[in-house]
């Protein structure tokens, strides 16, 4: 079984440092970051976007994992997944997030895709305010098709821990995030690959009815899927991958387990309940394949220079 992650952040010196800046906590960005990680048991990354990008590799190493997407979770840490990836050999597949509420972002989007040389986009409609099928996005999409990107649009509960540590408010509003809002996009931009992360994130039924009404909807697997809790029917992870399957089919869905933070590094724990859960599933070996890597591989082939 060849594994490939669609689902983890890069979490960069940027990253940390750009949501230390906007922090109401006493002392300098380093006394914030170095009073947040001691609280939260942090391993902050090397400053040296090369240094960071070798300890996410050994971690794949150490796991088995060929390759991984790897996420830009702020605008201003573009340029430093930009320069992991290509230091990375083709392992990490660079995606950026995008905020559509901003008049630069089809530049941006277009610098990223083409310049920097990122395979995907990452939506985060609950956080920027956004629905899926805002107009704001339509440059957006038609930018991702024309250099065959995936999109990847956040859907249901959202929460940074990260955000709460530093002090910052939270902007969520999770009426924006409703997956069926993501049907009228998905029809109008047949020739994007958009993903559903965490399964909808607590619209399950929702996602999956996008699913069916949009060929062009993937789910992805990841991270432990906590907003099961939140389903009064008592859903189980078998049951949410035996109706994924049932709904989208085995070449419909991306494994992914949302591997952030040091030093816990990669989530070989996610990895294990989802393997579980589809042999619990009825799943066979040609149908986990598919997921734990043969569809990311199929939808974002190696490129011959890196």
């Amino acid at each position: 079984m060849t594994i490939q992650d669609a689902h983890t952040h890069f979490f960069s010196r940027p990253f940390f440092e750009a949501l230390a800046g906007q922090s109401p906590l006493p002392g300098s960005v380093d006394e914030r970051l170095d009073a947040v990680a001691s609280k939260a048991g942090l391993s902050l990354p090397d400053a040296d976007v090369e240094a960071h990008t070798a300890r996410w590799l050994a971690e794949m190493d150490r796991h088995d994992v060929t390759r991984m997407v790897s996420f830009a979770s702020l605008p201003q840490e573009a340029d430093a997944v930009a320069a992991g990836a290509r230091a990375s050999g083709g392992r990490l597949l660079p995606y950026t997030l995008v905020n559509p509420a901003m008049e630069q972002a089809p530049a941006f989007t277009a610098k990223c895709l083409g310049e920097l040389g990122f395979r995907g986009l990452l939506l985060f409609p609950a956080m920027h305010h956004v629905a899926a099928d805002d107009p704001r996005c339509n440059a957006i999409y038609e930018l991702a098709a024309q250099h065959e990107a995936p999109v990847i649009v956040h859907t249901g509960i959202l929460q940074v821990k990260l955000r709460d540590l530093l002090g910052l408010p939270r902007p969520f509003d999770l009426s924006f995030a409703h997956p069926l809002s993501l049907v009228p996009a998905a029809n109008r931009h047949p020739k994007v690959r958009f993903v559903l992360p965490h399964f909808g994130g607590g619209f399950f039924q929702e996602a999956l009815m996008t699913a069916v009404q949009c060929e062009n909807v993937l789910f992805d697997t990841s991270s432990s899927n906590a907003w099961m809790a939140t389903d009064p029917s008592g859903l189980t992870l078998e049951r949410v991958f035996a109706a994924a399957l049932n709904v989208a089919g085995a070449q419909r869905i991306l494994f992914g387990t949302d591997s952030c933070t040091f030093p816990r590094g990669y989530r070989a724990d996610v990895r294990d309940a989802q393997l579980a859960a589809m042999e619990a599933a009825g799943a066979d070996s040609t149908t986990v394949d598919a997921i734990m890597g043969g569809n990311l591989a199929a939808l974002l082939p190696e490129r011959s220079n890196h």
